[in-house]
């Protein structure tokens, strides 16, 4: 008889959770779009390039796919976008005819990293202005974990 009680608890906490996060998500999101860091970029043209800047090696659309917030068809025309503008380059995968590796070019890796550092700092001044050491730590624990757990899943 108690298991249910608890049950619904714990989902109206673990949606309540959720909810917060996805309101905080969004909050800071639209706080960060209307700062004067993007210089030429729109946000999600930055986080490709981001994106792109943190991998170890040329990435395959699939992967880049994996880690933005795009469909796949919207993210191929960004990158499209990207490559005509110069801050993007596209090979041919020599193990898959159909596939291509993308990386960035110096100027999309002088782009990324202009933007980048005004966005860090605007990031980092919002952070800790709310949160203390503590809480970022915690708070960097707790995404991590979830997102160790939602890759494991898939």
């Amino acid at each position: 008889m108690t298991t249910a009680p608890l049950r619904r608890n714990k989902t109206v906490a673990a949606n309540h959770a959720w909810e917060s996060s996805m309101t905080a998500h969004a909050v800071l999101m639209r706080r960060f779009a209307a700062q004067d860091v993007w210089e030429s970029l729109s946000q999600r043209e930055y986080d490709v390039l981001y994106t792109l800047s943190k991998a170890d090696g040329p990435m395959r659309l699939t992967a880049l796919s994996d880690n933005v917030l795009l469909s796949q068809p919207a993210l191929s025309r960004m990158v499209d976008r990207l490559v005509s503008r110069g801050l993007v380059s596209r090979c041919a995968d020599p193990g898959d005819a159909r596939a291509s590796h993308l990386s960035l070019t110096p100027d999309g890796v002088a782009l990324q990293r202009s933007v980048g550092r005004k966005h860090g700092a605007a990031v980092a001044a919002t952070m800790t202005a709310a949160l203390s050491d503590d809480d970022l730590a915690t708070l960097e624990r707790i995404n991590r974990t979830l997102i160790s757990h939602a890759k494991k899943e898939s």
